[in-house]
């Protein structure tokens, strides 16, 4: 039987993937961290293992028997190191992968993780990468676009004040987002595919039909809203302190800051000859559209 592991199975991602596999009538084992959240997946049929990301003998358990695992590196935004947290959930991981042997591994990867500059948390994809390739096992990149779910974060401060405060510099300038639910797509696609030729790492990058501006977002949300909103350039200088307002801890908001950097110097593109090019069908409006309900409950 070909067992389909999928860890964060309850993410956007991971549930995504296990709706695509599921629909296929594929075996899905989800990898969950908190029961509670088990009786959905459940009821789409997938069989349940608990395993948490720091424990790699509970990962290499919840691999057993698997044709292919999917993996993604959870990582807290309240934690107070991040980077360090990240890090040693990446060597757990690894760690899992080689006393499970898996076939195949598809690792959800980021946007610009080719890059040997300082960018961020994109940084710690790129050693994730590192490490995963001295792994004994077949694997897939799979770098994905900054998310366009990602643009809920400014629906309560544009529903109150009609402005979207923005990171992406200039305003103007457009940039690769794609969809969550697309990225779980196109990992169902590519796990499903026979991967028994080829070079490993296979590298491939996802993002949406097309690149979208600040500007861009900002109009989506006021669609969104059915009210005016209009997007202006956060200072560089503000940068940190929203971040943290917003929840973030200081070590994962200085994380973004530097992304930030790199995005505004048009870094964060998929590497060049390198790979493919995999493309979702959800524009930007369709992907806020799951909010909606938030907003009519807030506003009730």
């Amino acid at each position: 039987m070909i067992m389909f592991v999928i860890f964060g199975a309850t993410g956007k991602v991971g549930k995504a993937t296990i709706t695509r596999l599921r629909g296929e009538g594929a075996p899905v084992r989800a990898v969950l961290r908190d029961p509670a959240k088990a009786a959905p997946l459940a009821a789409l049929g997938c069989e349940i293992a608990m395993a948490e990301v720091g424990d790699a003998d509970a990962m290499a358990l919840a691999m057993r028997d698997a044709a292919a695992v999917q993996l993604i590196c959870p990582i807290d935004p309240r934690a107070a190191d991040a980077s360090h947290q990240m890090m040693q959930s990446i060597e757990r991981m690894a760690e899992a992968i080689d006393a499970a042997r898996p076939p195949r591994v598809l690792a959800i990867s980021d946007y610009g993780a080719h890059l040997t500059i300082d960018t961020g948390i994109t940084s710690l994809f790129r050693a994730m990468e590192e490490r995963f390739r001295q792994c004994r096992a077949r694997m897939v990149f799979l770098r994905s676009a900054e998310h366009m779910e990602n643009c809920a974060r400014y629906l309560k401060i544009a529903n109150e004040t009609g402005v979207m405060p923005s990171m992406h510099q200039p305003l103007a300038r457009p940039f690769p987002t794609v969809s969550a639910a697309d990225i779980g797509d196109m990992a169902a696609d590519l796990l499903l595919a026979d991967e028994g030729h080829g070079s490993s790492p296979r590298i491939v990058h996802g993002e949406g039909p097309r690149e979208y501006t600040a500007l861009d977002i900002a109009a989506a949300l006021g669609r969104l809203l059915t009210r005016s909103v209009v997007a202006r350039e956060l200072p560089r200088a503000d940068w940190p302190v929203t971040l943290m307002r917003a929840g973030l801890s200081e070590s994962y908001a200085d994380l973004i800051v530097r992304l930030g950097d790199a995005h505004n110097k048009g870094l964060i593109e998929a590497e060049a000859n390198v790979g493919e090019i995999h493309r979702g069908r959800t524009e930007l409006s369709a992907a806020l559209e799951t909010f909606r309900p938030d907003i009519r409950q807030a506003v009730s």
